[in-house]
């Protein structure tokens, strides 16, 4: 036991030692790395943003339930619970004639002109909130059969325009994010190959004095694990910083349609799956390319 402790310990020294050793190459992997995961989880974070904004704009496609007129403001309010309950229905807002004609003398700025109106002239009328903005048609024809309910409008266009878009968004940005991250691994793995390409000779030297494939592996697998979470943390921590200047400048403009994650909303997955793909590109492309010159 204490040798093997003794062992892992003289791995990780030399792992330690081989990159301040050689520190440029060591330099380059750490920025290789660190620039690609900064770009992979800028478009990440930009994908993530695109569906916030998508879905923000499908919880403000509201279908509204008008009532029949011969049903009293108490029994028009009744009808909620029966809204409420029907398939993919997640909120109703009830609003009585009084309401609907306070909201509609109040779009204009003259009211003088509207004095005349009467809260007769309105219906009472629900505002429902749906689950899932796809099945948005199969609800509208649910809500008419209710009792009670005289005439349902839903933006139906706008419904599928918004379910194509969130359809396309979500496609492109897998297929951005998956073409990235190919292109990310090749390279990054290439350049801790170059990296090891360099010391060939000194592997050559170590097999031909009688060391084990082992004993030469194990100090590349710990440096390559160390240069790997190295860049992986710095691409974070950059990432980081740079979404917080970019959310608080898009907050700044006040417009109402933008919609800013909050990073505390992805921080975990995002570490998550940058510490994965340093340790794995580190690890392998160290593993990988060591195979090669063992060889001998």
């Amino acid at each position: 036991m204490k040798m093997s402790r003794n062992r892992t310990g003289y791995y990780i020294k030399e792992g330690f030692s081989s990159i301040f050793t050689h520190s440029l190459m060591s330099f380059a992997s750490i920025c290789i790395i660190t620039a690609f995961l900064i770009i992979m989880g800028s478009f990440s974070l930009i994908a993530v943003n695109i569906t916030a904004i998508v879905g923000e704009l499908e919880n403000e496609n509201i279908i509204l339930v008008y009532v029949n007129d011969a049903l009293s403001e108490s029994d028009a309010r009744g009808l909620g619970s029966s809204i409420l309950y029907t398939p993919n229905v997640a909120s109703v807002n009830f609003i009585s004639r009084d309401q609907a004609m306070k909201t509609f003398i109040g779009k204009y700025e003259s009211t003088e002109r509207y004095k005349d109106v009467e809260a007769s002239w309105f219906r009472h009328r629900f505002e429902v909130f749906v689950h899932d903005v796809a099945e948005i048609a199969e609800t509208q024809l649910a809500l008419k059969d209710i009792y009670g309910v005289e005439k349902v409008n839903a933006n139906l266009k706008i419904a599928q325009g918004l379910v194509t878009l969130r359809n396309i968004v979500s496609g492109a940005s897998v297929v951005i994010v998956a073409v990235l991250l190919a292109i990310s691994l090749f390279i990054m793995s290439n350049t801790i190959k170059l990296a090891t390409f360099e010391r060939r000779e000194e592997i050559a030297i170590m097999k031909m004095v009688g060391a084990t494939n082992s004993f030469i592996r194990w100090p590349f697998i710990y440096e390559g694990f160390i240069l790997g979470v190295t860049g992986a943390m710095a691409a974070y921590a950059a990432l980081w910083a740079l979404y917080g200047l970019v959310a608080r400048e898009a907050i700044s403009i006040e417009a109402g349609f933008v919609t800013v994650v909050p990073f505390t909303n992805v921080y975990m997955p995002l570490l998550v799956v940058f510490a994965a793909i340093g340790f794995g590109v580190g690890v392998g492309g160290s593993g990988m390319a060591l195979n090669k010159y063992l060889k001998v």
